[in-house]
């Protein structure tokens, strides 16, 4: 049977079809849609964990319990879960573990566009790389007998392109005769102690020299001969650019990039007489093939920064573009918070009180973006607080109040709640925003412990974000309405002027939000076009709803009835009374 499937679904059914029992994720763009599709094949155990540190902490346990497991995670993910992975290398499995990184180049929903194929040499643990929906489903297979074959943690990465793209994907049947999950005691192996870990050592050194001569012979790697003037050596979806932009080269398509299959690439290098390196971001495989001592060329012509696309391709060997399509000469849809969305309205507030915002990961980050403009800087997952405690630091007294924290529920619990306990401990004076709108928006409006429901939709334990804090060492905790703009500028301002750590929870849900009854839709709004004055102080809100049209030598605010969501929030703006229930 045959599906069309994108990268992430057919991962989904590679890890079934590979009998996974377990599968853990912390949610993040382009990998989230390999957890929501995993949890329609019976028999895996699939969760969100708080962040992907625990996600791979709980895939390493399963694996040690001697059942399959998936983790999944975008590539700054892996940042975050880096520690264990190190120490897994050193350990290796006991029932195959594969841990899947999605890169985005051109960071369409990152913070940087780092190359993950450097952690797999870095961790020295093999890494493949598909092309397609086929090669996604079919190397997640591979992956697990990789896995086991060689007592080691596999990385399979994806792109952006990979994860999103769809193909056409043949279905098999799961694997059978898997041994059944059980308890084996193995300290030697597992406790990681120095007297262990020095003897684990030389078996990863001698487990990368196995693996190379492996990769000699797989199959995902192959030589695809044509004309031999230009060879290409290539991996993932650039291997679709380099068959569209140079259909006459001969290709090196790799399927295994770390270890590289170091005789195959000599072999082929002596078959073509100039060869070239085509890859996104980092010269990952051009710096390998030139320590070979093997020339070619790579990032002299192949930019290394970006998304690689066939545009890019044609201009690097000097052909000619085709002409452009209409879809090609679309305008852009700039980012925006949703119409009524609950975060709009504290960006204002903080604007309103020239507060310095330390901010972070989800959909508040677009606070940044004008008209708000209330967002000064953002890292990483949790590292608002931090950045305020160490911004109190340097400050005087007075300067030390206008510094807020703002952090959603779902990243305060992901690595907010070390940044809130050290402000706490080190008495930091700043003010931290937590923004529970009950989900985890950005990634696709995922469950998280805040919100009570599990990733299979079922009821569980909800944490008590105010009483958290308070275990935290915090004094005053204030609870609020974001979509009231009186009360929030009241109670931040007051927060703000507290010379001790200080939280406010804006307590409204996400507009968007899955579960029903969670968010009930307002009355849409209207403007009174004989009352408003064309000010303009409702576009300061940036919300979609809201455009402005020409009337004559004046303007007036329009408010489409279709987008609205009835917040309120621009009423309450409006000075004029110019804003109100339609009519």
């Amino acid at each position: 049977m045959k599906e069309i499937l994108s990268g992430n679904e057919a991962i989904a059914r590679g890890a079934f079809e590979a009998g996974v029992k377990v599968a853990s994720a912390y949610p993040g763009t382009p990998s989230t849609e390999i957890l929501e599709n995993i949890i329609q094949y019976k028999g895996i155990d699939a969760s969100w964990s708080p962040n992907e540190k625990v996600a791979l902490e709980v895939g390493i346990g399963a694996s040690f319990g001697g059942g399959r497991a998936l983790v999944t995670m975008k590539h700054v993910g892996v940042n975050v879960a880096a520690d264990p992975l190190f120490t897994l290398s050193y350990t290796g499995v006991n029932g195959g573990l594969v841990l899947v990184t999605a890169d985005d180049p051109e960071m369409h929903s990152s913070q940087n566009e780092q190359d993950n194929r450097n952690y797999a040499k870095f961790a020295k643990v093999p890494m493949l790389e598909p092309a397609d929906s086929q090669e996604c489903k079919d190397f997640t297979r591979l992956a697990f007998a990789i896995s086991e074959q060689f007592d080691t943690p596999v990385m399979l990465r994806t792109t952006t392109r990979t994860s999103h793209g769809k193909s056409i994907v043949a279905l098999e049947e799961p694997v059978t005769g898997l041994p059944a999950p059980k308890l084996a005691r193995n300290a030697a192996k597992f406790v990681m102690l120095p007297s262990n870990a020095r003897v684990r050592h030389p078996f990863i050194e001698e487990r990368t020299v196995k693996l190379r001569q492996y990769a000699n012979t797989l199959h995902v790697n192959r030589m695809e001969m044509r004309d031999r003037s230009i060879g290409v050596i290539t991996s993932g979806i650039p291997y679709q650019y380099v068959r569209e932009v140079l259909p006459d080269a001969s290709v090196l398509k790799l399927g295994m990039v770390y270890p590289l299959p170091d005789m195959l690439i000599r072999e082929f290098a002596e078959k073509v007489d100039k060869l070239y390196v085509v890859e996104e971001l980092d010269p990952f495989i051009e710096d390998q093939v030139k320590a070979m001592g093997i020339e070619v060329i790579g990032k002299a012509i192949i930019p290394i920064c970006g998304e690689l696309t066939p545009g890019k391709l044609r201009k690097a060997f000097n052909l000619p573009e085709p002409e452009m399509s209409e879809v090609d000469t679309l305008p852009g849809r700039p980012p925006n918070m949703c119409p009524g969305c609950p975060h709009r309205g504290i960006f204002h507030t903080l604007n309103q009180l020239k507060a310095y915002v330390t901010g972070d990961i989800g959909c508040y980050t677009l606070g940044f973006l004008p008209p708000l403009s209330a967002m000064d800087t953002c890292i990483c997952m949790g590292a608002g607080i931090g950045n305020a405690t160490g911004i109190t630091k340097v400050l005087p007294p007075e300067e030390q109040q206008k510094v807020v924290a703002v952090i959603g529920d779902s990243t305060f619990l992901h690595s907010g709640i070390t940044g809130l306990l050290d402000m706490v401990y080190n008495k930091a004076p700043a003010t931290v925003i937590i923004l529970d709108n009950r989900i985890t928006a950005m990634t696709g409006r995922q469950e998280n412990p805040a919100s009570g429901f599990t990733l299979m939709g079922e009821e569980t334990f909800e944490v008590d974000l105010p009483q958290l804090v308070k275990a935290l060492g915090v004094k005053n905790i204030r609870v609020i309405d974001p979509s009231d703009l009186a009360e929030s500028k009241r109670v931040i301002k007051e927060e703000m002027e507290r010379p001790e750590p200080s939280v406010v929870i804006t307590r409204r849900p996400c507009v968007l939000i899955k579960r029903e009854g969670v968010f009930e839709r307002g009355a849409a709004v209207a403007v009174d076009v004989e009352v408003c004055t064309g000010c303009k102080a409702c576009l300061k809100l940036g919300c979609p709803a809201i455009v402005w049209q020409e009337d004559g030598k004046k303007g007036k605010a329009f408010i489409d009835p279709q987008l609205c969501t009835g917040c309120s929030v621009c009423e309450q703006v409006c000075k004029f009374i110019a804003i109100g229930a339609k009519k």
